[in-house]
C-alpha cells in the first residue's frame, strides 16, 4: 500500500485538510494518508522544512511527502517540483522549503512539474500536486510529470554559520512545549566543536552543558527533580538539532523556554567555543 503524507499549514478548522484527502481517495483509494502536521505557520517554510527533515526517516522507503506550504507560483516561485530523495519522494514549490533535506543528503533527482497544462481550466495548485503524488504512488516516473533540473531554490536568510570560535544559528520552530529549536545540527556542532570547551548564548543568557536527554538536567545534583522542572537546559532533540528547553516545562502552567527565556521564531543563538 502507496503511503502518502501530508504537511500543511491548513490548520484543522477550515475544510481544506479533509477536502485533500477527499481528492487522494477520489483518485486513489488504496493510499494510505498520514498527517505529518497541518498546524505549520502560515507561509512559514523554516518550520515546514524542519518539520519534515525531522519526520521523514520515520517513513518507508516509497513514501510520498506532499508539502502544503507556500506553494503558489510567483514571480519568486517559478516551479513546483517533485525530488527523489533518500528513496522517497516530496512535492512541493521550489521556495526554499527543502534546504534542511538537501544540506545532509544530494537528491536522487528533481524536476519541475509540468503538466499544468494537463489538468482542468480550474485546477487549482494543489490539484496539481495531488495529481503527482498519485502517480508516483502508482509507480509511475518523475520524467513522465516534469523536466529534470539540477539545481533548487536556496535559503540565504537565518542560515547556520561557521566561524573558528563560533557558531550561529536560529530559531526556526518553538514545539508544543514551547521548546525553541534552532538550525544548528549535531553534526556541525561534533564537527567544529573538537572537543573544546563551550557555551550558549542566547537573550543575554548563557548555557554551558547540552545534556543526552533532558532529565540530566539533574545529574549529579542532589536536588530532586522535582525542584528543577524550571531550568533552562539545552539537547540535541531526536531530529538532531539544538534544543533550548526548560525540563518539564508547560506553556499553559509556569511556562516554557520560548516564555521564560523571550526566545521567538528567528532569534538568535550563539555557541561559542574557548
Amino acid at each position: 500500500m502507496s503511503i502518502i503524507t501530508l504537511t500543511t499549514d491548513y490548520g484543522l478548522k477550515d475544510h481544506f485538510v479533509g477536502a485533500l484527502k477527499g481528492k487522494f481517495l477520489t483518485e486513489f483509494p488504496e493510499a494510505q494518508i498520514i498527517d505529518i502536521s497541518h498546524d505549520i505557520d502560515p507561509f512559514n517554510i523554516h518550520e515546514a522544512s524542519y518539520i519534515i527533515a525531522a519526520a521523514y526517516s520515520s517513513f518507508p522507503r516509497g513514501t510520498i511527502h506532499l508539502i502544503g506550504v507556500d506553494l503558489e507560483i510567483n514571480k519568486e516561485t517559478v516551479h513546483h517540483i517533485a525530488m527523489q530523495w533518500n528513496d522517497q519522494y516530496f512535492i512541493c514549490a521550489d521556495n526554499g522549503i527543502l534546504s534542511m533535506l538537501t544540506d545532509k543528503i544530494l537528491p536522487e533527482k528533481i524536476v519541475a512539474i509540468n503538466i499544468h497544462d494537463r489538468l482542468p481550466s480550474d485546477a487549482t495548485e494543489l490539484d496539481v500536486f495531488v495529481t503527482v503524488a498519485v502517480h508516483l504512488a502508482k509507480g509511475g516516473l518523475l520524467n513522465v510529470i516534469g523536466k529534470e533540473i539540477i539545481s533548487l531554490k536556496e535559503v540565504t536568510d537565518l542560515k547556520a554559520t561557521v566561524t573558528e570560535n563560533q557558531l550561529k544559528g536560529f530559531v526556526i520552530y518553538i514545539d508544543h512545549y514551547g521548546n525553541a529549536v534552532t538550525n544548528i545540527s549535531k553534526k556541525m556542532f561534533l564537527e567544529y566543536s573538537k572537543g573544546r570547551p563551550y557555551e550558549i548564548r542566547f537573550k543575554n543568557k548563557s548555557i554551558k552543558s547540552i545534556f543526552a536527554k533532558y532529565s540530566d538536567v539533574g545529574k549529579d545534583r542532589a536536588t530532586p527533580l522535582k525542584d528543577l522542572e524550571s531550568e533552562k537546559l539545552a539537547i540535541f532533540n531526536d531530529a538532531d538539532f539544538l534544543e533550548i528547553a526548560i525540563y518539564k516545562s508547560n506553556p499553559k502552567n509556569f511556562g516554557s523556554a520560548s516564555s521564560l527565556l523571550g526566545l521567538n521564531f528567528r532569534d538568535t543563538v550563539m555557541i561559542d567555543f574557548y
